[in-house]
């Protein structure tokens, strides 16, 4: 039976997720016997006296939070297996639990050039790796589309100050952009200062301002005013990754290692991001009406309702700038709305079908299948089995 020693945040809900990810391993493999300790220890006791905790409590492995403190190399001197939840930097010695973080840049940026913005900008900390590669990630996207993104990054960011800012510089920033601008935020916590700094000063949201984050913090997202769009990350398989190799560097003693990688999964729309950046007053009204009822079986006919345009006429003006047929924007959004249930909630298919005012939950079913490449009933499993 392992004593593994978990050294991170619990209050988050990215650490829950890995912790769900881990017990599951260690229910499969244990049993494990788990120390939650906390993070102040690292501040107050520091990595010798959690070593020296380790060592009396004959821990065999720690998951832990490290700041990039070298002296971490001592737990492996001790023989004891680590691995990195990685917060500034990654190590070069150790596993570490990272992320696609240019592959979420890329997925933000390509979301937002679908929904017709043209500007664009970046929110987060130049020193943290995660924030650093996703605005890497984003402005190489969007500046293969032939567009630039504006910044606005903090430096020599403290670790117990990320939840603060200062919402004058943040406030006048927000106003010098143009508008409308979509704005990704490098996680949840810096796109509800944003949120908060725009009703602050009158800034519309989402109709100037979008903002999307990153992590899915339904707390935050929903604290948030207007709740935050984000991109959920598949951390419950990273943590279930995690365990899986922890469990082999004790049992070899191995010291060949590769990072454990969380991937995002899909961007949730809330309505901070949802809307069409369009100045087609036409247009703009199809698509509002658009997203208020894609739960209530939208047909093409009552969208041309909603305008004083002749069906040809509308249909052409929302290909050009959507790029899109009305049938298929309809038909696109619903599969979004449909996998978002899916992962949020615990409701069959055919339930969300009902929900969304669909009356027949095998053709939602096939056409899920024929974007996702699988039935719905495989993709939830794929992506919250956590393994």
């Amino acid at each position: 039976m392992y004593k593994i020693i978990l050294l991170i945040d619990f209050a988050e809900d990215y650490s829950k997720s890995l912790l769900k990810g881990v017990t599951k391993y260690s229910r499969e493999h244990g049993p494990w016997v788990f120390c939650r300790m906390p993070l102040f220890y690292r501040e107050t006791i520091g990595i010798k006296g959690i070593l020296q905790w380790a060592k009396e409590w004959e821990a065999d492995g720690i998951i832990g939070q490290f700041y990039n403190d070298n002296e971490v190399s001592e737990f492996i001197q001790a023989g004891i297996a680590v691995i990195a939840q990685d917060f500034r930097e990654r190590f070069d010695d150790i596993p570490n639990i990272t992320g696609a973080y240019h592959e979420a840049g890329a997925m933000a940026a390509d979301y937002f050039l679908k929904k017709g913005f043209t500007q664009f900008a970046f929110y987060g900390f130049r020193d943290i790796v995660w924030s650093r590669e996703r605005s890497e990630g984003f402005e190489a996207h969007i500046r293969k589309a032939g567009y630039t993104v504006h910044t606005f990054e903090h430096t020599k960011a403290q670790s117990s100050e990320l939840w603060y800012y200062k919402p004058s510089a943040l406030s006048q920033w927000l106003q010098s952009l143009p508008k409308p601008i979509a704005i990704m935020a490098c996680d949840d916590r810096q796109g509800q200062h944003i949120t908060e700094a725009c009703r602050q000063t009158g800034i519309r949201i989402p109709e100037e301002v979008a903002v999307l984050g990153v992590d899915n913090d339904e707390m935050i997202c929903e604290l948030s005013d207007p709740p935050l769009s984000s991109i959920a990350l598949d951390a419950e398989k990273g943590g279930y990754d995690s365990a899986k190799l922890l469990d082999h560097m004790i049992r070899t003693g191995a010291t060949n290692f590769y990072d454990i990688v969380v991937k995002p999964m899909q961007i949730v729309t809330r309505h901070s991001t949802d809307i069409y950046a369009t100045d087609d007053d036409y247009i703009a009204s199809s698509l509002k009406y658009i997203h208020q009822n894609i739960d209530k079986n939208l047909q093409v006919d009552e969208v041309v309702r909603q305008v004083p345009m002749s069906r040809r006429a509308l249909e052409k003006r929302f290909l050009t700038i959507t790029g899109y047929p009305i049938y298929k924007y309809i038909f696109n959004l619903r599969i979004e709305k449909f996998t978002q249930k899916l992962l949020e909630t615990d409701m069959t298919v055919f339930e969300i079908a009902l929900d969304m005012g669909l009356t027949d939950s095998k053709n939602i079913a096939r056409q899920f299948r024929q974007v996702k490449g699988c039935t719905p009933i495989e993709f939830r499993n794929k992506y919250l089995a956590g393994k």
